[in-house]
């Protein structure tokens, strides 16, 4: 059984990048600003402030809901078409199935028990659920998986920028001087109740840190600084200076922002709702921000994530709770403040957990798991399929992927922030599919959730023998464009990549050979366009 201590993320951030080691200010926290709660004002944040660099002129905004500790996806989006395996897998935590919510237009799948208010906003069409979303050669990982997620890496490799450091280092390369303008008078990004994430860096270096407790204002309010010796560390004291100077100008905006609200909707208690509602009512009093940033902790569910008499309810259905009824509460405070049509909302967790529950009524570090994205314009719908359970899982075995997280990030860049394919390129490194997630009413090649759900009973990869032994040939169809045909074993690690090319539309063979590999289930996964289809495949010795 995998087990992990979570320790302070700044403090294991400050240690990791060395305190104060040529570093400057992503953020400073600014005084207390909104009803007693510090907010962050972030300028040179990678992960996020890169989003509100697009070059195209857009009021949307992106909401991140970061769930820390790796959200079991198996007890949150529950398969009723793989229901009798998972609860042969996970006796002691499955929930019942006469418990789980159902969800409109689909048998095949339903959310947990707790998640009403989600379960209300997909039948709504607010919502998207994203099956199995994770990455090859996963990480278990708390803190190199959350890199990974923050840089858009392949896992093999170590980036000194992070995915939204790299575009924030095109557009804005000068930044922080002469920031706010006026063009841009607003913060670039906020993120609220926690330290920025730990990918703060671009290809010209430190982007900045946090900074959480600042001193002595009276120089910032009179934008007016102390004379810094001639040295590198006078010339980083100078930097911080400036950047404080700058957030000190984005209080007041924030500030002014946040007056004109005067009526909001109801919000539930709880430090996950209470940073919505401020989101809710930063946007509604007319920041051009783009991106917000919040989270919520407990996720890591290595026990007691039930209780045993009855498995609906429990730590994780708590968590569940508190995620729906914020995002609940948060939409329709949206709607109130006439603001939906411009949010898009999205949840994710470092990696998912387990096919298999451990002794002690809990999950362990796994690989993919869904996400939700939510909004007046997602394409409703549920967005793959429901993940593949062994009866006889072990507890080893993970759920394996169907789409590439970096998919979801490039296709939101793309179709909501408007990037134009060059830059797409030079932020994400690859070419990655592009996803129906955003509605849209100009033309477009990508096929619709509805349309891919609809096809999802169509066999485009399957092998012959299969079981197989020295080697099975595998057939797939393409419907032409770049084809990818990748091997992964129940441990999600790829294997082999036997299809890596843009191929004429027909239908193909190919061979996989046992290289030596163990016997037992590896999974066949076509990817093609926006399709994807994964199959079983059982090796024998």
């Amino acid at each position: 059984m995998y087990k992990c201590t979570v320790i302070s993320h700044l403090y294991v951030t400050m240690k990791r990048r060395g305190f104060l080691s040529k570093a400057v200010p992503a953020s400073i926290v600014l005084p207390s600003l909104i009803n007693g709660l510090s907010v962050q004002a972030f300028g040179a944040s990678p992960i996020i402030s890169a989003l509100t660099a697009a070059a195209a002129e857009t009021d949307q905004i992106l909401v991140l809901i970061q769930l820390n500790g790796g959200n079991d996806g198996l007890n949150t989006v529950i398969p009723f078409d793989q229901y009798g395996n998972l609860a042969n897998v996970r006796s002691n935590i499955v929930i019942p199935e006469n418990k789980i919510l159902k969800l409109d237009g689909t048998d095949k799948t339903g959310l947990h028990p707790s998640m009403t208010g989600m379960q209300s906003l997909y039948n709504q069409g607010k919502v998207q659920i994203i099956q199995s979303v994770g990455y090859p050669q996963p990480n278990f990982s708390h803190f190199r998986s959350a890199d990974i997620w923050a840089t858009a890496s392949d896992s093999s490799q170590t980036l000194s920028s992070g995915w939204m450091g790299r575009y924030l280092n095109e557009e804005y390369a000068n930044f922080p001087t002469d920031y706010p303008n006026s063009s841009m008078t607003d913060p670039l990004a906020i993120q609220i109740g926690a330290f920025t994430s730990p990918t703060l860096h671009s290809h010209s270096g430190h982007m900045g840190m946090a900074i959480s407790d600042p001193t002595n204002f009276s120089n910032l309010l009179q934008s007016s600084q102390d004379i810094a010796p001639d040295t590198y560390a006078g010339k980083e004291l100078t930097y911080i200076r400036q950047v404080t100077q700058q957030t000190q100008k984005y209080a007041e905006v924030i500030k002014k922002a946040a007056s004109r609200v005067t009526q909001q909707a109801e919000f539930p208690s709880g430090n996950l709702a209470y940073h919505l509602k401020i989101v809710s009512r930063l946007i509604a009093g007319g920041l051009k921000t783009r991106v917000y940033m919040v989270s919520m902790s407990g996720f890591d569910t290595h026990s007691l994530q039930v209780q045993a008499s009855a498995t609906h309810t429990g730590a994780h259905a708590t968590l569940l709770s508190k995620v729906s009824e914020a995002i609940s509460a948060f939409m329709t405070d949206l709607k109130l403040q006439k603001t939906s049509h411009k949010v898009l909302g999205m949840t994710y967790s470092e990696f998912g957990r387990r096919i298999r529950s451990n002794s002690s009524g809990g999950t362990d570090h796994g690989t993919a798991a869904p996400l939700f994205v939510f909004g007046d314009n997602v394409q409703k719908g549920i967005l793959g399929t429901s993940p593949v359970i062994s009866p006889s899982a072990t507890f080893e075995d993970n759920v394996p992927m169907q789409y590439d997280f970096r998919s979801v990030y490039s296709t939101i860049l793309k179709d909501w922030f408007n990037v134009t394919s060059t830059t797409l390129g030079n932020v994400m490194l690859k070419n990655f599919q592009n996803l129906p997630i955003i509605s849209s009413t100009k033309p477009t090649n990508t096929p619709t959730v509805s349309e891919l759900t609809e096809a999802a009973d169509q066999v485009l990869i399957n092998n012959y023998p299969n079981p197989f032994k020295g080697f099975t040939t595998i057939k797939y169809i393409t419907a032409g464009g770049h084809t990818l045909i990748q091997i992964f074993n129940q441990q999600g690690m790829l294997v082999k990549k036997l299809v890596d090319a843009v191929q004429t539309q027909g239908t193909y063979e190919i061979a996989f050979v046992d290289e030596g590999y163990p016997a037992g289930v590896y999974y066949a996964r076509l990817q093609n366009g926006a399709k994807q289809q994964v199959r079983s495949i059982i090796l024998v010795n």
